[in-house]
């Protein structure tokens, strides 16, 4: 083996590693283990230093074809058996799923890739991991709300916020997964009731991406919004002025730090069934839960490590600490497909 962190693997996890991609054919036996052909919906410039970071240790050159989800995944399915792909990056868990249920990921055993990501956070069954999180978080308008006066997601649904809330629209996968995952936690009728009185409590019809909602929440037109961390991160260390302004204006939430914790979502892979260098892919995948890697993810993109040792950058460690939901990540993707029909059924655009 090749690979400084097999290497230092007993022997038989070491071959299970490797062996345990159930990869159809012959293809991937007979190619050459010093490329990766990496399918990815990651559009982030300092991941980079990841690709670097790879080929420096390992001596194997990253290939990548970058897209969004739903097109990679198309694309893949077309190819079929002759595919060049061996890694497919996604961000969010329902976007594994969406692999997953279209029968393109094998099932992958690495004691590295085990002792490193915790259970919530990978497929029981080897299929997809994750390699970073992002925490769905609230914001309040710091002139209009006082710090305590929201805590938890289901609070968004109070009436008393009526007029208030700004959000994505219900088709956005961030927001299917928050969902999914109160659906998996307090069953379809209550998650359908939530839905309902977040509605009612629309400032606006929902627009725009995350930013979007925390610059609405800074501007006043909103006096609450619900975004991503790492958008938050990035206006905070922006070099404009008007981005740290709207940080600023805003207050910052963990949600349900009393309950089941702050929804928290992945961006993560698997590694293809038709795979043509399924080593190189094993690879990849442990190099990405490196502390190197880990600080890469954090450093660059302003993302949590799924690694519990990796510190999390400046900005991060500056909102402070926060218990995380440990809901398993494979809930958000079994339970789109309810999500969208009740945002559907609650007239959520």
């Amino acid at each position: 083996m090749r690979s400084d962190t097999l290497r230092n693997l007993p022997a038989t996890a070491a071959l299970v590693a490797v062996l345990a991609i159930g990869v159809a054919g012959s293809t991937g036996a007979a190619a050459a283990e010093d490329a990766l052909n990496l399918y990815t919906s990651r559009h982030y410039q300092t991941d980079e230093a990841l690709y670097d970071g790879f080929t420096k240790a390992t001596g194997i050159k990253v290939n990548r074809i970058e897209g969004k989800e739903d097109a990679l995944i198309e694309r893949i399915k077309s190819e079929g058996a002759n595919s060049p792909a061996d890694v497919l990056i996604t961000v969010d868990a329902g976007r594994l799923w969406r692999a997953e249920q279209a029968g393109l990921l094998g099932s992958v055993k690495s004691a590295v890739l085990d002792e490193r990501i915790s259970d919530n956070l990978r497929h029981p069954d080897g299929l997809w991991f994750g390699f970073s999180q992002r925490a769905r978080l609230i914001f309040y308008n710091k002139a209009k709300i006082n710090p305590g006066d929201i805590a938890t997601y289901e609070d968004l649904a109070d009436p008393k916020w009526q007029g208030q809330v700004c959000i994505r629209s219900s088709g956005n996968v961030y927001n299917l997964s928050l969902l999914g995952a109160m659906i998996a936690s307090d069953g379809e009728a209550s998650a359908e009731t939530w839905a309902k009185g977040v509605v009612a409590n629309f400032a606006r019809p929902p627009q725009g991406g995350d930013t979007d909602q925390i610059r609405a929440v800074a501007a006043g037109e909103c006096g609450i919004g619900v975004a991503n961390s790492y958008y938050y991160a990035r206006l905070l260390s922006s070099d404009k002025e008007e981005d740290r302004a709207a940080a600023r204006a805003v207050g910052v939430v963990f949600p349900n730090q009393n309950g089941r914790g702050t929804h928290v979502n992945i961006s993560g892979g698997g590694v293809l069934k038709t795979a043509p260098h399924p080593e190189a892919a094993v690879r990849f995948l442990e190099y990405l839960v490196s502390d190197e890697a880990q600080s890469y993810f954090s450093g660059g993109n302003n993302e949590y490590p799924v690694v519990a040792s990796v510190t999390p950058n400046s900005t991060l460690a500056e909102l402070g600490t926060f218990k995380a939901d440990t809901l398993n990540m494979k809930h958000l993707g079994e339970n789109q497909p309810l999500a969208q029909k009740i945002f559907d059924r609650v007239g959520w655009p």
